[in-house]
């Protein structure tokens, strides 16, 4: 019986699929931190997105899941370039959407030459589902230090940093001390 997976440290989490993969890397205290560093790291990322019981938290998936990560960050750093769109491609050349008719009725169900490429591919897939519904509200956090990427859900699309409370308090504060020290 396999232990189930330890609690998610990170900071940020229930982004969509896509953009919660990108956050399996974050700063704290100034250091950078992978949660997909090995398999462990995998597993919980894969629960917390509801994926655990589908795919196996191995090897295997875990370099193809770091593959779309990378993918992804590309995308996102340079949207439209051809060389980050070609990683995207290749990320999605290993499954595929069959139609199918269910007892609900018209149905979908992803195939997969190899399972281990199956987070991968639904991250992959989910950023196109992004780009197509909300291009311009896919954000990397405003805050210097911060690496973490967020779909903006506010009213008025406005919204500069993953969290008002880390981020946010952090940028306001700042702004506060460079104009305290002025006077």
């Amino acid at each position: 019986m396999t232990a189930p997976p330890a609690a998610d440290p990170r900071p940020l989490t229930g982004e969509p699929l896509s953009l919660d993969l990108l956050n399996t890397r974050w700063m704290e205290e100034g250091e950078r931190q992978d949660l997909l560093t090995g398999t462990d790291g995998l597993a919980v990322w894969l629960a917390a997105n509801g994926l655990g019981g589908r795919f196996a938290a191995d090897a295997a998936t875990l370099a193809h899941t770091r593959t779309a990560r990378e993918a992804l960050k590309d995308l996102v750093d340079r949207p439209g370039d051809p060389e980050a769109t070609a990683g995207l491609d290749a990320v999605l050349e290993h499954g595929r959407i069959r139609a199918v008719l269910t007892a609900e009725g018209p149905g979908e169900r992803t195939e997969f030459a190899d399972p281990a490429w199956g987070p991968a591919w639904t991250a992959a897939r989910d950023y196109l589902e992004l780009l197509r519904t909300a291009p311009d509200r896919i954000r990397t956090c405003a805050h210097e230090a911060c690496i973490l990427h967020f779909l903006d859900t506010s009213r008025n699309g406005t919204r500069r940093w993953h969290s008002m409370a880390t981020c946010g308090n952090r940028a306001k504060a700042s702004r506060h001390y460079a104009r305290s020290k002025d006077q």
